[in-house]
C-alpha cells in the first residue's frame, strides 16, 4: 500500500492529506562552482557518466539560474526560497533574525521538512560553510547557520581537522594558510578518500543506510566541495582529459568600455601560479580548464555512489533526487576565472529533478527558471503544502511537461548590482545606475552593449526586476 501510494504522489497525483510515514525521501545533492561542464548539458569533452544518468531518469533544466554568483547567497536562496541581499553572510544575517523573532520568519527548507515529519541531515558544504557552522574554525556549535532546520549537520573533515580545512583543502590534509603558497591545482594518486569530498560522501553514504531503515522519510542534503577552488582531484579523473582537445574559450578578451561586473579574478589569482596567467598563456589556460574537468569527473563519481546506494537499499522508487549547482564559473570568458560576475557564465548553472512515474523522463527543458523554484517544487512533489512567503514556482508542470513556459530569471550581487535575464535578453544594472544590455540572439551576446538605443526595452526590464525584488531580504 505505501508503495503504491508513493509512486501516485511521484507521479504528481499530489495528495496532502498524505501522512509523513507515506511521504517520499529527498535526496539533495550541491555541487559547488559547477556550471554546465557536464555531457548531458552538452559538453562532449567531459566525463560525466553517473550525473547523465541520473539526467536520463529526470529533467535537466538547461536554462537553470542562481540568484548570486557566490556561494553563501546562492545557498540562501536554495535553502529559503526567498530573494536576499546577495551577501555571502546572509544565513548568518538570517540566523541573527530567527534568534530574534523566531516563528515569523520564514522556515527554511529543511526546517519545514522536519516540522512535518521528516529526518533532516547535511553532510559536507550544503550551506555557506560546511557542516553548517560558523567560529573561526567554522566548528562552533553556538553559532549555526541555519537554527532549527538540521537534526543532523554534519562536516566529516578527518586529516583537515575542520570545516575550514575542509573546504579549500588539498590531498592527503593539506590546508590553506597562505594562498599564495597553494597551488591553484593539483592532481595526486590515490583513493578518492585523499581529498575532503571522498569522506563527505563516505559519510553521506553512512547517513543514507541510517535514514533508509528508519520509519519516517528522510531529508538528506550532500554537499561536494569541488569543482571550488583549488582544483585538486585523484589523479585518476585527470586520465579522462590527458589527450582530450578542449573548444576555444568564448569571447576571452577583457569587455571594452565600462562593464559593472568585470573583475581581476583575484580568488583564482591569489593562489600560486608558478608565475604564469590564464590570459597570457594559452597553455597554462588549457591546464587549468583540465583540472577543472577533472574536478567535475571526480564529483560525478561522488554523486554515482550516492545514487547507486539509493538503488542498492531498495528506496529508489520512494526518493526524489535533485542535482543543484550553486552558481556557474568562469574558465576564461570575458577574461575572467572565476565567478563573482553577473554575467551569464557566473550565473547559469545545472539543475536535475529525478522523480520515479516522471512523465517523459530524460527529456531536457530549455524553459527558464531559478533556483528560487527548488523549495516549492520539493513542497509540492512530497504533498506538502508551501510556508507561505516563499518567491518562487513550483516546477511541477515543467516536469510534467519540459515544453511548458518557465519565466524571467534575476540575479543580484551585494558588490555588483543586479540583473535579469529573460529568453532574448540580459539587463545589468549597477549600483549606480549604470545599465548594460546584452542581446542573446546575436552570437557575441554579452560583448556588446546595447543600452544606448534600448532605453524602453530597459525601462520595461527595470520594471521587472523592482516588482521581484521588493520583498527581498536585506538584512
Amino acid at each position: 500500500m505505501l508503495r503504491s501510494l508513493t509512486l501516485l504522489l511521484i507521479s504528481f497525483a499530489v495528495s496532502v492529506s498524505l501522512s509523513g510515514a507515506d511521504r517520499p525521501n529527498v535526496l539533495l545533492i550541491c555541487i559547488d562552482d559547477l556550471r554546465p561542464e557536464l555531457k548531458s548539458f552538452g559538453k562532449d569533452y567531459i566525463h560525466s557518466p553517473n550525473i547523465d544518468k541520473l539526467a536520463s531518469t529526470g529533467r535537466p533544466f538547461f536554462k537553470h539560474y542562481v540568484q548570486a554568483p557566490t556561494c553563501g547567497a546562492s545557498r540562501y536562496t536554495l535553502l529559503t526560497g526567498r530573494y536576499g541581499s546577495g551577501s555571502n553572510s546572509d544565513l548568518f544575517s538570517r540566523a541573527k533574525v530567527f534568534d530574534k523573532k523566531g516563528d515569523k520568519v520564514v522556515p527554511s527548507m529543511p526546517a519545514w521538512f522536519r516540522q512535518h515529519g521528516y529526518t533532516t541531515v547535511s553532510v559536507g558544504k550544503v550551506s555557506h560553510h560546511p557542516g553548517g557552522r560558523g567560529g573561526d574554525d567554522w566548528n562552533d556549535d553556538s553559532i549555526p547557520e541555519m537554527p532549527n532546520s538540521w537534526d543532523r549537520h554534519i562536516s566529516p573533515d578527518g586529516p583537515w581537522q575542520h570545516p575550514r580545512g575542509s573546504m579549500h583543502g588539498l590531498s592527503n590534509g593539506e590546508i590553506r594558510g597562505d594562498a599564495t603558497l597553494m597551488d591553484v591545482h593539483q592532481s595526486t594518486p590515490g583513493p578518492d578518500t585523499i581529498y575532503p569530498d571522498g569522506l563527505i560522501v563516505k559519510e553521506g553514504l553512512k547517513q543514507m543506510e541510517s535514514l533508509a531503515s528508519a520509519d519516517q522519510p528522510f531529508f538528506l542534503a550532500v554537499g561536494i566541495i569541488r569543482p571550488h577552488l583549488p582544483f585538486g582531484a585523484p589523479a585518476k579523473y585527470m586520465e579522462h582529459y590527458k589527450d582530450v582537445t578542449l573548444p576555444n574559450i568564448a569571447h576571452p578578451q577583457q569587455p571594452e568600455g565600462r562593464r559593472t561586473t568585470w573583475h581581476k579574478s583575484g580568488e583564482y589569482m591569489k593562489y600560486n601560479k608558478w608565475g604564469k596567467n590564464p590570459n597570457e598563456d594559452l597553455a597554462f589556460a588549457i591546464a587549468t580548464r583540465k583540472h577543472y574537468a577533472a574536478c567535475v569527473s571526480y564529483a560525478d563519481a561522488l554523486v554515482g555512489q550516492l545514487v547507486d546506494r539509493i538503488e542498492s537499499l531498495g528506496i529508489r522508487d520512494n526518493t526524489i533526487i535533485a542535482l543543484w549547482g550553486d552558481h556557474g564559473w568562469h574558465l576564461g570568458e570575458h577574461a575572467i576565472w572565476g565567478k563573482h560576475a553577473l554575467f551569464e557564465e557566473s550565473l547559469h548553472s545545472p539543475l536535475i529533478i529525478s522523480a520515479p512515474g516522471m512523465k517523459r523522463a530524460g527529456e531536457p527543458t530549455s524553459s527558464m527558471v531559478e533556483t528560487l523554484d527548488v523549495f516549492p517544487t520539493m513542497c509540492e512533489l512530497t504533498g506538502l503544502e508551501a510556508p507561505k512567503g516563499l518567491h518562487g514556482t513550483s516546477l511541477k508542470t515543467l516536469l510534467e511537461n519540459p515544453d511548458a513556459d518557465g519565466h524571467p530569471a534575476v540575479a543580484y550581487f551585494h558588490r555588483g548590482g543586479r540583473t535579469i535575464r529573460t529568453d532574448t535578453h540580459r539587463l545589468i544594472e549597477g549600483k549606480d545606475g549604470f545599465h548594460e544590455l546584452y542581446d542573446h540572439r546575436l552570437p557575441d551576446a554579452e560583448t556588446v552593449n546595447l543600452a544606448g538605443a534600448n532605453g524602453l526595452l530597459i525601462q520595461e526590464l527595470i520594471a521587472k526586476l523592482d516588482e521581484r525584488l521588493q520583498d527581498a531580504d536585506v538584512f
